[in-house]
């Protein structure tokens, strides 16, 4: 089953999705099962984030040619962890499948899309062994973790370079059946393809990071896991950036530049 969130009417909605048409639901289906109140064209869906997480979860350095390619470029946490390690994110920065990702007005360095992976929990879990873990996850979408190089390296933190307003592309919605470690990810800018690789090929996977993150925090409905790429690459005003991941779908979304785009 494919649920997303769109915006008709003036209000958002949670839909399931179809071939044609997105049906509206009555609720949130991390809820309960919602009734169907009504309908929309696929082809003419306004794509919101599809989902606004309670507590937005990302992880770094995860794939191990990732973190060669950091080493390489002297970056000294560019190490194979121990164990899972969790970061967080900002809602702010999400967007949705289609909308544009905005390059703030002189910003300097690279530029980047990073294709993710990201886990949607739907139960609430405490202390979760690892097949509980697993039965935790209500589905799978994509993000693009849009990072902002030179922003990265001078902060003391991530506060601008990963969530600045736009920087988290997510979409286009939630997978529920679907074997997403046994996919391949793909990022393709204007059409060619500059990635790809097997999703599953991570140091640790998102039920490894369920577990450790459960040990001390509690994770509930609606928040999600973004699980680090394997690879990036540069994008610039003008392009348009697509995260494929087998069995889920094709998140798509235009670059602009800051004063050049519409709301």
């Amino acid at each position: 089953m494919r649920y997303a969130r769109i915006l008709t009417g003036g209000r958002a909605w949670w839909g399931r999705v179809g071939e044609t048409d997105v049906e509206l639901l009555s609720g949130s289906p991390l809820r309960g099962d919602p009734a169907v109140v009504g309908s929309v064209r696929r082809d003419t869906a306004h794509w919101l984030p599809p989902v606004v997480p309670p507590v937005f979860y990302a992880v770094g350095l995860n794939y191990p040619r990732h973190i060669e390619h950091a080493a390489g470029l002297g970056n000294p946490a560019a190490t194979v962890p121990e164990r899972p390690e969790v970061g967080y994110r900002a809602n702010n920065a999400l967007t949705g499948h289609r909308s544009p990702i905005v390059k703030p007005d002189g910003l300097e360095g690279r530029f980047e899309a990073e294709p993710e992976l990201v886990a949607v929990i739907g139960r609430t879990v405490r202390r979760a062994g690892y097949d509980e873990a697993r039965a935790a996850v209500f589905g799978w979408t994509i993000g693009n973790d849009v990072s902002a190089r030179g922003w990265q390296h001078r902060d003391r933190t991530f506060w601008r370079s990963k969530n600045s307003d736009t920087f988290k592309p997510m979409g286009p919605w939630i997978e529920t059946d679907v074997d997403a470690l046994a996919q391949t990810t793909t990022l393709r800018v204007n059409g060619e393809q500059r990635a790809s690789f097997p999703t599953g090929a991570m140091v640790f996977d998102p039920f490894d990071y369920i577990v450790e993150i459960t040990k001390h925090i509690t994770m509930r409905p609606g928040d999600v896991l973004w699980m680090g790429a394997e690879s990036t690459c540069a994008i610039a005003p003008g392009d348009t950036v697509e995260v494929e991941i087998g069995g889920i779908g094709v998140l798509s979304n235009p670059v602009h530049l800051e004063g050049n785009h519409q709301s």
